[in-house]
């Protein structure tokens, strides 16, 4: 079995995923992968890369992007192997991407403030998109054969639903369908929980899950039109959540008991106290800013 030592090359990783990869001597688990199976660990992978950026841990956020790290070479040695591309050729297609991206910086346009870089971008992006789709229609491999890609073209399937509904409204914003006003928008909710309220007095309960969902598109719009990501904002308040009912079950474990064995009017009231303690740490930490801005 030969020696294999870690390196800060890039070299390496590549080396030691052939030898994973390889049908004698590799690992039986890895051999067995398609890009199909292992496509949602790039997705858990990009949550954990998330998670530990919001809880400033770096140690992990290292280990987390190298986990991220690991499956691009994954997908790049399963299509060198099809004959498709390898990871040089991956590396050649982002450093291209970031140049024609950037014409400000390597090209001869000159500097530009950020509201001509977003228009560019939005620019070359389009163009972009018009040539791949021409490709994909050429190759026979787009499933719209007889008409041009849309304004929402683009947004893949695969994404968190909050983070697809963001990017669905972003797109359709840019050709003028949207409001301006974030005031609107929460309008918009409230004309939205009208009608849930409606299908549920009426006993519609399949048209009142439809209605959620149309409130939960209204609340990521909201969001957007805050400036803010609906799903990191959604990932807080999980957090938020679960640091609430430890609260409660810490409180209600020092009196010898667990949820299930008290009221519920309890755990409201202790649900409460750990809202209080929040926004007490909320206050001591806008009380300590303001004294390092003084």
């Amino acid at each position: 079995m030969p020696t294999v030592t870690p390196s800060r090359d890039i070299a390496r990783l590549i080396e030691i995923m052939a030898m994973l990869r390889d049908r004698d001597t590799g690992c039986p688990w890895d051999v067995a992968q398609t890009s199909a199976t292992i496509a949602p660990y790039a997705i858990e992978e990009a949550y954990e890369v998330a998670d530990a950026i919001a809880r400033g841990d770096f140690e992990d956020l290292k280990d987390e992007l190298g986990d991220l790290l690991l499956q691009v070479v994954f997908h790049a040695r399963m299509a060198e192997e099809d004959g498709r591309f390898a990871f040089g050729d991956v590396v050649d297609a982002i450093t291209s991407k970031l140049i024609r991206r950037h014409p400000h910086v390597f090209g001869a346009t000159g500097r530009l403030d950020t509201p001509a870089v977003n228009a560019q971008w939005d620019e070359i992006k389009a163009q972009e998109k018009a040539e791949r789709a021409r490709r994909r229609v050429e190759g026979g491999t787009s499933p719209h054969h007889d008409r041009p890609p849309g304004a929402l073209a683009g947004v893949p399937l695969a994404l968190p639903a909050l983070t697809r509904a963001c990017k669905l409204q972003d797109k359709a914003g840019k050709v003028g369908f949207d409001w301006n006003d974030p005031l609107a928008v929460l309008a918009k909710i409230r004309e939205e929980t009208d009608e849930i309220a409606a299908e549920v007095d009426a006993g519609r309960v399949g048209a009142a899950q439809a209605e959620v969902g149309d409130l939960l598109f209204a609340a990521v719009n909201l969001a957007r039109h805050l400036g803010a990501d609906p799903e990191a904002l959604l990932r807080a308040t999980n957090a938020k959540f679960e640091r609430r009912f430890g609260h409660i079950e810490d409180r209600l474990a020092a009196a010898g008991r667990t949820p299930a064995q008290s009221t519920l009017a309890e755990m409201d009231a202790l649900w409460n106290e750990a809202k209080n303690l929040d926004h007490g740490h909320l206050d001591h930490g806008q009380l300590h800013r303001q004294r390092l801005e003084q």
